[in-house]
């Protein structure tokens, strides 16, 4: 169940509540239901969204997994928990969340549950005559029921990383596949269709259509279609000098940026990581992400990657058991560490290729070595080789000899150096997201004037 004034996480008392405090209603000014589920980096860019949604003076409330109440507790923004503590570690404890092909049934499972969830959140809440749902593309579902039954306006879906959204066009990678530029597009419909067909729809739809059916809803016929085309409006949290927008994309749609997570608030490092930065040359930075606990083979690998280089690096995780029992003083693991402030200061950054990973990479500038495990990692970590920012190694092809062949060539090239610095200068003036959400308003808002018909795809 969600969580609401009362603890969340009871069995682990480090996590505080989410303190629920219904908006002042107002008749002319939009409620915002911020939605996202997922692992911190799915988190932050809507913590950001949310924020800066209250500086423009909006009522917002963000609803997450209850599992991130001490991520949001400080922020300032009204928030729902959703499932508990416990739910969302049984869910990263399965090491199938991290295989390529069976992670979806694993993630569809969990959220199935949480778009019932979402529907008896809103239901629950004091009636807005004007409410916006701002949502996670995996949250589409649960967002465009509650808007099917009148309790939400609007649904406006936030993709953070390009492949959350199909395409038929280059470059088309379908998880660890990339479809050669000389398939035809006659061709690449079909690959999708197969997809689909085979390892996508029977899984999404019957927790999708097992929640609509009791409702008296249509069934949804395409998981894809459904999270693409249901939402009244689209929005990229990329750039498009990242992912240009691709002919076959959904409109309307708002070409946004990286919204990225800001360290100040979390503090800075701990003298350890202070003293090891000082005492020699830049460090290799290895992360799998906040949410795998299954990646003690990544830093094996790891290990034995700086051993042959004679380098130094830190070990980013805060699962202390993936850390190898013995590590060398030129090793330092470190369960957490603020990317924005660490990668000025680092050689490397070598990770499983999440969006927000990415970005903050880019940022710095620093060359990445992209190790993908699943989901939009492969597409990401392509993205960033045709970038010329870095290189692409897949988790699952990741050895010592290979990797530090690959960092010797990073650490080198003045080519990838030069780029990582052009690159690194979209981020400078910083953007603003404020703006952003001025748009959506203004779009949103033309939308009502035209006489808008939802969209419902079957």
């Amino acid at each position: 169940m969600y969580q609401k004034n009362h603890h969340v996480g009871v069995n682990n008392p480090l996590h505080e509540p989410f303190a629920y405090k219904p908006p002042t209603m107002n008749e002319t000014t939009p409620h915002y239901l911020v939605i996202t589920i997922g692992t911190a980096g799915d988190i932050h860019p809507f913590i950001r969204v949310a924020k800066s949604l209250q500086t423009l003076g909006r009522k917002v409330t963000l609803i997450t997994n209850a599992y991130h109440a001490k991520l949001v507790q400080g922020e300032g923004v009204t928030s729902i928990g959703l499932g508990t503590h416990d739910d969302y570690q049984r869910v990263i404890a399965n090491p199938d969340l991290w295989n390529p092909k069976q992670g979806f049934s694993v993630l569809m499972a969990a959220y199935g549950e949480q778009w019932r969830q979402m529907d008896e959140v809103i239901r629950s809440m004091p009636r807005h005559p004007h409410q916006v749902a701002i949502t996670h593309p995996f949250a589409v579902p649960g967002a465009v029921l509650t808007r099917e039954r009148g309790l939400v306006n609007s649904v406006v879906a936030a993709y953070l990383a390009p492949s959350n959204l199909r395409s038929c066009h280059d470059p088309m990678n379908i998880g660890a596949m990339s479809v050669p530029r000389w398939v035809p597009m006659r061709s690449r419909r079909a690959i999708w269709k197969f997809v689909e067909k085979r390892w996508v729809n029977p899984v999404a739809l019957a927790h999708i259509n097992a929640i609509r059916k009791p409702l008296g809803l249509p069934r949804v016929r395409s998981f894809l279609a459904h999270i693409a085309e249901a939402p009244d409006l689209l929005v990229t949290l990329f750039p498009p000098w990242f992912a240009p927008n691709a002919a076959d994309w959904p409109r309307p749609l708002i070409s946004g940026d990286f919204q990225l997570f800001e360290a100040s608030a979390q503090g800075g490092f701990t003298e350890e990581l202070s003293a090891f930065l000082e005492a020699g040359e830049k460090p290799l930075v290895f992360t799998p992400g906040t949410g795998n606990i299954h990646a003690a083979d990544f830093f094996d690998c790891a290990l034995s990657a700086v051993n042959r280089l004679g380098r130094r690096a830190i070990f980013l995780t805060k699962e202390p058991s993936q850390i190898p029992a013995h590590l060398p003083e030129s090793v330092l693991w470190q369960p957490y560490a603020p990317l924005s402030a660490l990668l000025p200061h680092a050689a490397t950054l070598i990770h499983h290729g999440g969006i927000g990973t990415t970005a903050e990479a880019l940022r710095a500038g620093t060359p990445q070595l992209v190790a993908p495990f699943a989901w939009d990692q492969f597409d990401n970590g392509a993205r960033i080789a045709s970038l010329g920012v870095g290189k692409v190694i897949p988790a699952k092809k990741l050895q010592p000899r290979n990797l530090a062949r690959s960092l010797r060539v990073l650490n080198t090239s003045e080519a990838v150096r030069a780029q990582c610095s052009l690159l690194a200068s979209h981020f400078t003036p910083v953007h603003d997201p404020i703006a952003l959400c001025r748009k959506i308003e203004s779009v949103l808002q033309a939308e009502r004037n035209s006489a808008p018909t939802h969209r419902t795809i079957s």
